[in-house]
């Protein structure tokens, strides 16, 4: 290398970090922070109206809230200053998301949930919002820091087999969870590994179809009149991805299931295109559901429910009936923050109302007009990833893109049809407002890992077909061995 280009690298690096102004984030996180501003408004002076204290306009926890918008500012801040070019809507959104999360969580009875950490004793509110904190800091760090895909993309294979290892671990150590074994347990600290399994799964999933993404769109397999990709090519992909299923059926987490069988067919059809492949799935999506309901008690308990709630709504469909209920109340416009949620024998109306029932809530309190708004927010967070994805600089990127924004479109479908019973209940999370750290931090990488990939100055993909850097040895045999011949 010459003395010039060496001297060159120094201005060329700093030139790469020069702080670039982004004002669409700029201006969206001004109109995000007055919109969280005015409904923490609403909600102090509810409750104070309901406390019979006169009501005054200001926010119902103003710490938290000013917390929350200064690590959504800094984690913009830390973008600006290190000159990248990502995506400008994408945080905005996710912060909304994650500010309507915070004002429920501040709204509901605070001895939902408790934890001793450090020996202080922090309550719903207060873990909600030190999980926020955590997971912004997760997608500021993972979109300033990550300049490579390298990592991501030559190690699929680990991906996936430690994503397995963490399931099977939870299998033999986990800690049941309303007859589900979900959870694993380190000291204070309790998070459900198949959270971060469907990012790993489709880590892997990016890698494999990326790879061979040309032979699974130009040779068939067919099964009689259906063309499918080959099977050779398409088997080690789906055994790796029905392993992973199997483990999370056994364990009864349906929720998570039915994500990772989503996303594998979206994410098959994104790839290759093919129509019979989705059409397939579906029937044996069909054919799989009819046998889990007649030989899986567990399945059939929820589908009767999903059925006819109605038919033992003081028991096993209370949960459904309350939903309803809730958003029947809601009408249009909602009851207003805090003015929902009327107690029934000196509860809360709907068991688990802070994981899997947070919709419910939310279109009791802000109508159908308010939950309509969320799922338009969602939708712009889908809309951005699959926008990146087409802009990415190679099928590896586009893949990944396509599926970390798929995951969260599909699980925030699942949670808000089983909450509106469209769909019988599967118990995931609403992705930045149900309650719940292991959910929190996940959708972040998620995030983080969206806006790294947006970056226009991200580190080019390597050449199709390179596996490696050439040593410098194995370099030179090569030259010189070409210059004998």
């Amino acid at each position: 290398m010459s003395a010039a280009r060496q001297m060159a690298l120094p201005a060329l690096r700093w030139r790469a970090l020069r702080p670039r102004a982004r004002w669409r984030e700029s201006v969206l996180l001004g109109l995000l922070a007055v919109t969280l501003v005015v409904g923490s408004a609403s909600l102090g002076a509810t409750e104070r109206a309901l406390a019979g204290h006169p009501p005054t306009f200001a926010a119902a926890d103003p710490r938290a809230l000013s917390l929350y918008l200064g690590m959504l500012f800094a984690v913009h801040l830390a973008q600006v200053l290190a000159g990248r070019r990502t995506d400008q809507v994408l945080l905005p959104a996710v912060g909304m998301l994650g500010g309507i999360g915070l004002l429920l969580m501040q709204r509901l009875p605070q001895d939902l949930v408790s934890q001793q950490i450090f020996g202080r004793t922090l309550v719903l509110g207060q873990l909600q919002l030190a999980w926020l904190v955590l997971a912004l800091a997760v997608i500021g760090g993972l979109a300033v820091a990550v300049r490579s895909d390298r990592w991501l993309r030559l190690y699929k294979y680990t991906w996936a087999a430690a994503g397995i290892a963490l399931l099977l671990l939870t299998l033999i150590l986990g800690v049941d969870v309303n007859g589900a074994r979900l959870s694993l347990r380190l000291g204070p600290l309790t998070g459900q590994p198949s959270e971060l399994l469907k990012v790993m799964l489709v880590i892997f999933l990016a890698g494999y179809l990326s790879e061979n993404r040309q032979l699974l769109v130009e040779q068939d397999t067919r099964l009689g009149p259906i063309r499918l990709p080959p099977l050779p090519y398409l088997a080690p992909m789906v055994a790796m991805w029905a392993t992973a299923l199997g483990i999370v059926v056994i364990e009864r987490d349906l929720g998570a299931a039915l994500l990772f069988f989503a996303v594998f067919l979206l994410l098959l059809y994104v790839a290759t295109g093919r129509t019979s492949a989705i059409v397939l799935g579906l029937i044996l999506f069909a054919v799989g559901a009819v046998l889990a309901y007649q030989l899986v008690g567990h399945v059939r308990t929820r589908v009767d429910i999903w059925l006819d709630p109605f038919a033992d709504p003081g028991g096993a469909g209370y949960q459904v009936v309350q939903a309803l209920h809730a958003f029947a109340r809601g009408g249009i416009v909602g009851t207003g923050l805090g003015g929902g949620l009327p107690m029934v024998g000196g509860r809360l109306p709907i068991p688990e109302l802070h994981t899997d029932f947070p919709f419910a809530a939310l279109g009791e309190e802000l109508g159908l007009a308010g939950i309509l708004a969320i799922l338009g927010v969602y939708l712009v967070v889908i809309e951005r990833g699959l926008r990146i994805a087409a802009a990415a600089a190679d099928d590896f990127r586009a893949i990944l893109a396509a599926g970390l924004s798929l995951v969260v479109g599909v699980q925030a479908f699942i949670i808000a049809a089983g909450n509106l019973k469209l769909i019988p209940l599967t118990g995931i999370t609403l992705p930045f407002i149900s309650y719940g750290g292991s959910s929190l931090l996940t959708n972040a990488v998620v995030v983080g890992l969206l806006l790294a990939i947006s970056d226009k100055g991200v580190e080019p993909p390597p050449p199709p077909g390179s596996r490696r850097r050439l040593s410098p040895r194995r370099l030179t045999g090569l030259l010189q061995r070409g210059a004998g011949q």
